[in-house]
């Protein structure tokens, strides 16, 4: 394999315990794994606590968020690729007519109850107490500069058409 910006850093095994100067050479797809596996558990963990699931907070981010109001198979199709399975959001949507969070109005359009918004605008809440604890001592400068190397590497091993990568 051609290395694409000319360094030879080898890659070491992953190794929880490396020091700043071995970080170079750890495995990206293990220290993200980990930081996902972390934010989410702990995401996950702060919503249990009021009775709400992550997945359901997505229904209703979604729900709320588009010009004009969705369906459930939009919905479905929209967010099964962040879901655990093929049936998962269409049981949260279940799960959020029955909380009578949703509704499904004119056209099978599903709509926020007021009881929705008000649960969705306390999930915003709590996520952004969840955000400020994960980004505790990492300015936002900082957060950029990691997303942006992280996008850059999805880039660099999906294609994007652009001479000497892969596609």
């Amino acid at each position: 394999m051609e290395l694409l910006t000319g360094s030879s850093t080898d890659q070491a095994p992953a190794n929880p315990a490396a020091t700043d100067d071995m970080l170079a050479t750890q495995p990206v797809g293990y220290w993200c794994g980990l930081a996902q596996t972390a934010v989410t558990r702990h995401l996950r963990d702060a919503m249990a606590k009021v009775d709400v699931t992550q997945p359901q907070y997505w229904v209703l981010n979604r729900v709320n968020g588009g010009p004009a109001a969705p369906s459930r198979e939009e919905v479905v199709a929209q967010l099964t690729h962040l879901a655990d399975g093929p049936h998962e959001i269409a049981r949260i949507v279940d799960q959020l007519l029955h909380r009578e969070w949703l509704r499904i109005g004119d056209g099978q359009r599903l709509h926020l109850t007021e009881a929705g918004e008000a649960a969705r605008v306390r999930l915003r809440e709590l996520a952004t107490e969840v955000r400020a604890v994960v980004h505790q001592g990492i300015s936002d400068e900082e957060y950029v500069a990691a997303l942006k190397v992280l996008r850059r590497m999805v880039a660099n091993v999906e294609g994007d058409g652009t001479p000497g990568r892969p596609s």
